[in-house]
């Protein structure tokens, strides 16, 4: 009789009640912090969990707790666990879910392999395999023995590229299956124009956002070292604490706008806007026309942009037709001066337009009234481009390191248009 039939007869004489992980031992450990999202897993509240925070949070613990767990619950669940380079999964996701393992008591029950990486739950034969996404055929051509893949974990998630290699990865996994939970770990970059730290402000019904910290951990987990270490940066590098052990995004210092906030604005809010102007910044060739349309909260000093036309190769009549869509009581626009026949094809089509009047120092005037509002607020569903180029607006550095003088003049066309919109309320503060 071999070990495989043996391990399995004797499994199968076991009580029910010890065949699945008992909520008390989970619960065990799980940080406080964690109550709520081990609950929301619980009731199959979202499909996409992003877990981000500082070191010693126990992020990593968590999501390998809950993917041992799983699959020990539901015989068709298999699992995945992902970082950018392949060579790096052993000593952190591997390691890891062995920790889970030997945690939950369930030694016996589950194989390592180390060529290539896989854990094989025995009784089923339900694996979680490792991959690296720069290996991507092997992910691509990844196949379950039996189940689907309903547990996949992104470890250092902000190393891969992006949310486009992302879906990619998604799409090839989550198949043959009716639920499907998706973690993403990482400590948020410092720099708010990281791909990662935009993708935390964009919402969706499926996805939770959850931000923890060692301070929400039993100290006895993390040791009197830790908590030393961690008092001692507190200390000695405030900033760099915040970011290292708060997870808190810190920025590099280049970041042209720290007072953007990207969220939904919703209809209700429009219906109340009362101070609305337009923009518009001509395209040129390969560059993008813009058009823009926002509202100026003058007492609190918050502009609220909602509307947007980017296009590249559109032509001024094209143009006109998407704006009167949207402009349906031709309202003023304010437009680059530096086209005046487009201006006064504009104008035929029907439009009120108006050149700015602009002035030696006008654009960089206009970004520091921009930068000296109590918050520039952006709704990157509605305008995902302007979302895309304030958020990643930077100073940028000479051969030196240091930054140059001036705005950098690309990749700035929304910025631009929406100068122009509110040029009356930046010349009201020039003349006082």
């Amino acid at each position: 009789m071999g070990f495989l039939t043996e391990f399995k007869e004797d499994f199968n004489k076991r009580k029910t009640e010890e065949m699945v992980v008992s909520p008390q031992k989970i619960g065990s450990l799980i940080a406080p912090t964690f109550a709520e999202v081990y609950g929301d897993i619980k009731t199959e509240g979202h499909t996409h969990y992003w877990l981000k925070g500082g070191r010693g949070s126990t992020k990593s613990s968590f999501i390998s707790i809950q993917m041992i767990s799983g699959i020990m619950e539901d015989p068709n669940a298999n699992g995945m666990a992902l970082r950018k380079v392949g060579v790096n999964l052993k000593d952190s996701v591997f390691e890891q879910l062995q920790w889970a393992i030997s945690a939950l008591g369930v030694d016996p029950d589950w194989k390592e392999r180390k060529s290539p990486l896989e854990l094989e739950y025995l009784p089923t034969g339900q694996r979680i395999i490792f991959r690296g996404a720069d290996e991507p055929k092997k992910i691509k051509s990844t196949k379950f023995r039996k189940g689907y893949c309903k547990y996949l974990w992104y470890e250092e998630v902000d190393e891969f590229s992006g949310m486009e290699e992302i879906r990619t990865i998604n799409q090839s996994l989550m198949r043959g299956g009716d639920r499907f939970f998706v973690f993403y770990s990482f400590n948020p970059p410092k720099s708010q124009r990281s791909w990662v730290n935009h993708e935390m402000m964009e919402t969706r019904p499926d996805k939770l956002v959850h931000h923890s910290t060692y301070l929400g951990v039993p100290p006895e987990w993390l040791g009197e070292q830790f908590i030393v270490e961690a008092e001692h940066l507190k200390k000695t590098k405030p900033e760099q604490y915040q970011h290292e052990y708060m997870g808190e995004v810190i920025g590099t210092g280049a970041e042209v706008f720290q007072n953007l906030t990207l969220r939904t604005i919703s209809d209700e809010e429009i219906r109340r806007f009362d101070r609305i102007a337009r923009g518009l910044d001509w395209g040129y060739a390969s560059d993008p026309l813009h058009y823009t349309v926002n509202h100026y909260d003058k007492t609190r000093r918050r502009l609220y942009i909602f509307f947007e036309i980017h296009k590249v190769g559109l032509s001024n009549r094209k143009a006109a037709e998407l704006i009167k869509k949207e402009n349906k009581y031709n309202r003023e626009i304010t437009c680059d001066s530096a086209e005046p026949k487009s201006i006064a094809e504009m104008r035929d089509y029907g439009l009120r337009v108006i050149g700015a009047k602009k002035g030696v120092d006008s654009v960089e005037y206009g970004i520091k009234w921009l930068q000296d509002l109590e918050e520039i607020i952006i709704d990157p569903q509605r305008c995902p481009h302007t979302a895309e180029e304030f958020n990643k607006y930077e100073l940028e550095k000479d051969k030196y390191g240091e930054f140059k003088a001036g705005f950098p003049d690309k990749n700035n066309h929304s910025i631009d248009a929406t100068r122009y919109s509110r040029e009356n309320e930046m010349r009201k503060v020039r003349i006082r």
